[in-house]
């Protein structure tokens, strides 16, 4: 066969893994009806051959555009963001829970050892932390706000 060492790889030519057994399969029978019927096939031979490896790619490319048009309307469905794990309405109810259950011993602490400053200092603790926790799962809420832009009354 030693036309079959002259032909382009697959791989080269289509991007196709050549361990694909129906294409391999093709081209061996092409290329043993190419030796049977001669040279004056070979023509309708290779564009037979052609034909096939287009249609595989046809549908590759088929394939590759409707999962491509699902994960666009996915994102346009879920909106601008991306689903986190971290953004749960069970998430943000069970860490407001445990931040008020452990506000009751914490308070008791910073007053029974440091009496009211120790109480303050606690409780800034425990909004510390709750703000964190908003500002991690909503970014942008504490963030400034951007005036228009343009000429106004406040630029100088």
């Amino acid at each position: 066969m030693r036309g079959a060492a002259a032909l382009p790889s697959l791989v080269g030519m289509t991007g196709m893994d050549t361990r694909d057994t129906d294409l391999k399969k093709e081209l061996n029978a092409t290329l043993q009806a190419r030796g049977e019927l001669g040279a004056e096939y070979e023509s309708a031979l290779v564009d037979s051959f052609l034909e096939k490896v287009d249609q595989r790619i046809d549908g590759a490319v088929e394939r590759r555009l409707r999962r491509h048009l699902a994960e666009q309307q996915m994102t346009a469905t879920r909106g601008a963001r991306s689903p986190r794990a971290t953004d749960s309405f069970g998430e943000r109810f069970g860490f407001g829970i445990v931040s008020l259950v452990l506000a009751v011993p914490l308070s008791a602490i910073g007053a029974g050892t440091a009496h009211l400053p120790g109480l303050i200092v606690a409780w800034a603790g425990i909004v510390g932390v709750n703000a964190v926790q908003a500002a991690r799962t909503n970014p942008g809420l504490f963030g400034r706000r951007r005036r228009p832009s343009g000429n106004d009354d406040w630029d100088d």
